[in-house]
């Protein structure tokens, strides 16, 4: 029994790690983002991946991870996102995904919830999916 849940165990993350479908490379970014996980986020972007998000661009694994992303996963850590609506498009070593999602979250005292529209490309490297491209937008419950 013990050898059964350690096979069980060790499958959950090896899948973790290693998506075989770009929609799960782009989940594990997000858990990674949530358990303010640097190391596993970076890991899943590409060196060049470019970020558009409310009009700014960061055009590199180090531009984001230097200027936006400690800021994002402190945020993510806190607050609770939600994927309302999600497709995605495989066509050979290219992957492109939208999504809705609805966040919650409580910012200075208040509850903010906040619904959003992605983009995200991923490109496919041996049996592994790595984000290209994202474009976020948001907009704050009416």
């Amino acid at each position: 029994m013990m050898k059964l849940l350690t096979f069980l165990a060790l499958s959950m993350l090896t899948s973790l790690t290693y998506a075989s479908e770009p929609k799960d490379a782009l989940a594990a970014f997000y858990a990674a983002l949530a358990a303010g996980d640097k190391a596993k986020a970076t890991e899943l972007l590409t060196p060049d991946v470019t970020i558009y998000e409310s009009g700014y661009v960061e055009r590199s694994r180090a531009d984001y991870a230097g200027h936006h992303l400690p800021e994002d996963m402190a945020f993510a850590t806190t607050s609770t996102r939600t994927v309302m609506q999600q497709s995605q498009r495989i066509d050979g070593n290219l992957a492109v995904i939208w999504a809705e999602t609805e966040t919650k979250a409580k910012v200075k005292g208040k509850d903010v919830q906040i619904f959003g529209t992605e983009t995200a490309l991923l490109q496919k490297t041996g049996d592994d999916w790595h984000i290209v491209h994202v474009h976020w937008s948001s907009r704050k419950a009416k």
